[in-house]
This record gives structure tokens, C-alpha cells and sequence, in this order.
């Protein structure tokens, strides 16, 4: 689970549909289907997610919230699925992974820069079928104010001076991941329900809006500028009154804009038996 709160309070019911498309792409000769998954429990959603792997095939997967540590992570179970895998765990809390279909990611780093006495695993980055990609799980930040957003603030400002980093490189880069920001009033629901959030703060807002001013590609919002389009619901009840948020992100280098074929989310996903909270989001390149 990302914002704060358990999800009983009163939401309202958005008459606009999700309209971030489940489009099944197999992928074609010579292009990549890139996925973001915040599994929130790698180990107990481990069926959804091998269902979802098997339903639509995707080349590299970033997932977050593993919640295990790296010597319990399934990587067995998902290199007898066709995945290589690399992990950056902890028990219970956090985590991120990096799946690749037919072989294993190369690792280039895990942890960002900037505080050497941070160790919350939040951030892996690899080597793989020809892209540096970032698996990312930004923190919540709740409750806001307090120590916990002032974690998340300065958590985010290390991630955008290693991104543009990566962007002075000329890498072909992808951060993928969750980065519990809703970056304007398009991407919830019902702003004001969730006003004193750390997901809606101007501060958190404003980090984000940095980061893609740099010249990373939001794909989403690339390929679907006005839609309405969520990616995390806090409940049953709000998933099927589609009251929802977007958080979970693909951001692209410049560089790969113009290999953007098309993009969306596998909304289905989260409507079945024990899934995550979130769907997973993909690209195809």
C-alpha cells in the first residue's frame, strides 16, 4: 500500500473510465516490452505474479515491495518460468527486483548515492537487453509533516541528481517503478479527499515535476496526455468504482522517445483473487 489511511473514509465515485488500456502486445521482431509491478509481497502474490508473466509475456519487469530478503526471494520459481532475476531485499519492508526474460540482469547498482548510512532497499539498477533500467520504490513520506516526509524529500532529490546523472551518460534508460507521488489532480480520483497526504503535497509534487524536467519521458502521459488513468487502488471497494490513483511510472530517456510504441496498464490484474494493490504498467519499445 502507498498513501496513508486504510481506505474506509467516504470517496467519491468517478464517472470517468480507466482508460490506461490492458492491450496484451506480445512484442514484435526487435522491440521490448518493459513492465513496472509493485507486487506489495513478492512471496504471497507469487501466483499472480507468474499468472501475469504467463498472460502477457514482458521482456524486462521492475517490481517493488518484494518485502522479502534477497536469500528468501523466488528466483528458482521464476528461472523455471524463463526469468533471470536480481534482488535487493529486506524482510518485511521495501524491496526491489529486476526480472529478465532468458537471462539474468547484469547489476550496475543498488542504493542511490548520497547517504551511505540509508538501508532501506529501494533502488536496484542493471544491465539489460541493451538498456540500463531502474527498478525504484520511492518512500511513502506519511504522516506529513514529520521526519518520514523530510526522509522522502530528501530521498527524492538523491534519485534526481543520480537520474540526470544516468542522462548526461547517454544512456538508454528506463526508472521504472513506484514513486508514490500523484503528480497533479488528473492522476487521483478525488484530490481533495487525499489533500493532507504526502502523495499530493506540493513539495512531493514538485520534486517529481524536477525529475521530468530534466527530459525524462513520463510514457504514459506521453501516449495518453488526458485520459484518466490509475495504477494503485487502496481497496476492493475502490478498484471496482475505479477510484484510484497513478503512481506507478516508466520514465524513459530521451533517447528512447522515439522507439515508444505504446503503452498501458493491466488494470484486470488487480481485480483478481489476493492481488496487489497496484497493476502492473508497461511500455513496448
Amino acid at each position: 500500500m502507498s498513501p496513508a489511511g486504510d481506505g474506509k473514509r467516504a470517496e467519491a465515485v468517478t464517472n470517468q473510465p480507466n482508460v490506461a488500456l490492458s492491450r496484451q502486445f506480445q512484442g514484435g521482431p526487435g522491440r521490448l516490452k518493459v513492465a513496472t509491478y509493485n507486487v506489495n509481497g513478492v512471496n504471497g502474490r507469487l501466483p499472480r505474479l507468474l499468472e501475469w508473466l504467463e498472460e502477457t509475456s514482458p521482456d524486462i519487469v521492475c517490481l517493488q515491495e518484494i518485502k522479502t530478503t534477497d536469500e528468501k526471494c523466488p528466483a528458482r520459481v521464476l528461472e523455471d518460468a524463463g526469468y533471470g532475476s536480481l534482488w535487493h531485499g529486506q524482510r518485511s519492508h521495501h524491496g526491489v527486483a529486476i526480472l529478465a526474460k532468458g537471462e539474468r540482469p547484469t547489476e550496475l547498482r543498488r542504493g542511490l548515492p548520497g547517504d551511505e548510512l540509508d538501508r532501506q532497499a529501494r533502488y536496484l539498477e542493471a544491465q539489460v537487453k541493451g538498456l540500463v533500467v531502474a527498478s525504484v520504490y520511492l518512500p511513502n513520506g506519511n504522516p506529513q509533516p514529520g521526519p518520514k516526509f523530510d526522509y522522502k524529500l530528501a530521498w527524492f532529490e538523491r534519485l534526481n541528481a543520480h537520474a540526470r546523472a544516468l542522462l548526461d551518460s547517454g544512456t538508454p534508460a528506463v526508472l521504472a517503478g513506484d514513486l508514490n507521488v500523484v503528480p497533479t489532480k488528473a492522476d487521483i480520483y478525488n484530490e481533495w479527499l487525499w489533500r493532507l497526504d504526502a502523495v499530493v503535497q506540493p513539495e512531493t509534487r514538485a520534486a517529481f515535476r524536477r525529475l521530468v524536467d530534466q527530459g525524462w519521458i513520463d510514457a504514459t502521459r506521453h501516449l495518453h496526455p488526458d485520459e484518466r488513468i490509475y495504477t494503485f487502488w487502496v481497496n476492493d471497494a475502490a478498484f471496482r468504482r475505479n477510484a484510484g490513483f497513478r503512481m506507478d511510472f516508466l520514465l524513459l530517456a530521451p533517447n528512447l522517445a522515439a522507439r515508444l510504441v505504446a503503452t498501458g496498464v493491466d488494470r484486470e490484474h488487480r481485480g483478481r483473487e489476493k492481488p496487489s494493490d497496484h497493476a502492473p504498467v508497461w511500455v513496448q519499445l
